[in-house]
């Protein structure tokens, strides 16, 4: 018959084979009985989930089954292509329906690690408020009058800050909270490590000022280190203000790290500004180091470069190590990485310069005189 022409062996066969299961019908006897038409195949239907492949037969009939790519499903039977799910979108187990990528952050609801973070942050933000009641209590002494009380106030609120901006780190990223993170800290610790600057410069002048007709004298005085820290930390607020004015901080959706995950983080926006923070507070660090190691042998009383030499060693560690760990690491990880140098770096500067003159207030009160002073210097 002119209908049947141009059909391959085997869709004759099976049309046969389907007309004999009519009664009465004899091959091609019954094709004029009404509207049924048989269905002619020579492969199984291809189910939900995956798409036909042509070529593997030298029959145009016959096909096989391949199951859909990652990322595409097929959600009709025999279907010849697979279709991609959309980005924020996953296929289930069966790859015959899209299902919504799970969403990761910090969270505070489902991580164990923001309850660590968040419990060490409070406990040395404790810590920190106890070593600061304990210098405003003996605030007339020795040992917190050297080398600047004041400056002395002021690194301990920058420490305890910095502990809190761990927060903003936590907790699910928006605009506000990418902008705030990196330029918070960068500012806190600029403060804080122009502070030691400072306390080195000013150790260092003490010791000069002692000859005759020093004209360092004139640089004595409350005024200077306080200008020193002023001027270091506006340097870094400007470089923060510029970043924010330019190419700002915000939150990004990463849809391709990580299958079946979309991770919410923070993008920098200018790569130069976010380098820029952190090459400069290493800048601050390292010069900080460079004349506390030079002063720290000065006879000057109570001379603590020594502590801030260790302190900015810590310090230069910490971030130097963080670089590479912050480059390899993804999503929650990358995070983490950025709150564990914040922690470490500032339990470095509060434990390396205040724990040992808190021994020395609470353990030996009779060092924290000036006699105590000059016969423990003499030994």
């Amino acid at each position: 018959m002119p209908e049947r022409e141009g059909m391959c062996e085997q869709e004759i066969q099976y049309e046969n084979q389907q007309l004999q299961q009519i009664p009465g019908c004899v091959n091609d006897s019954c094709l004029s009985l009404g509207p049924w038409v048989p269905e002619s195949r020579c492969s199984t239907p291809c189910l939900p989930g995956s798409r036909k492949k042509f070529g593997s037969s030298i029959h145009k009939c016959c096909y096989e089954c391949v199951t859909c790519p990652e990322g595409e499903i097929s959600n009709t039977s025999d279907s010849e292509n697979c279709m991609k799910c959309p980005d924020e979108e996953w296929p289930n187990e069966k790859k015959d329906r899209c299902v919504s990528k799970l969403v990761e952050f910090l969270s505070y609801t489902d991580d164990t690690t923001v309850a660590l973070f968040s419990s060490l942050s409070i406990f040395c933000c404790l810590l920190n408020g106890l070593i600061l009641g304990i210098f405003m209590h003996y605030g007339d002494t020795p040992i917190v009058k050297a080398n600047n009380r004041n400056l002395s106030y002021l690194l301990l609120v920058s420490i305890m800050l910095s502990f809190l901006c761990v927060f903003l780190f936590l907790g699910r990223p928006v605009d506000v909270t990418c902008m705030l993170r990196v330029t918070s800290f960068g500012v806190i610790f600029s403060v804080a490590v122009s502070s030691l600057l400072a306390k080195s410069i000013m150790v260092y002048i003490a010791f000069k000022t002692t000859k005759p007709g020093s004209p360092w004298k004139k640089w004595m005085g409350a005024r200077f280190p306080i200008s020193v820290m002023s001027a270091c930390s506006l340097i870094q607020v400007t470089i923060c203000v510029t970043w924010l004015s330019i190419s700002p901080p915000f939150q990004d959706k990463d849809t391709h790290s990580y299958q079946g995950k979309i991770i919410i983080q923070c993008n920098e926006g200018s790569v130069i500004g976010f380098y820029s923070v952190l090459g400069y507070m290493g800048l601050l660090a390292a010069v900080s180091f460079i004349i506390a190691f030079l002063a720290r042998t000065l006879p000057d009383s109570f001379n603590e470069t020594k502590y801030i030499t260790f302190s900015m060693l810590v310090f230069c560690s910490v971030w130097i190590a963080m670089i590479p760990a912050y480059l390899s690491s993804k999503g929650k990880d990358m995070v983490s990485v950025e709150i564990f140098a914040i922690m470490a770096s500032s339990f470095g500067l509060l434990g390396c310069i205040f724990f040992p003159k808190c021994y020395i207030i609470l353990f030996r009160p009779d060092l924290n005189t000036k006699i105590g002073f000059l016969s423990n210097k003499g030994q």
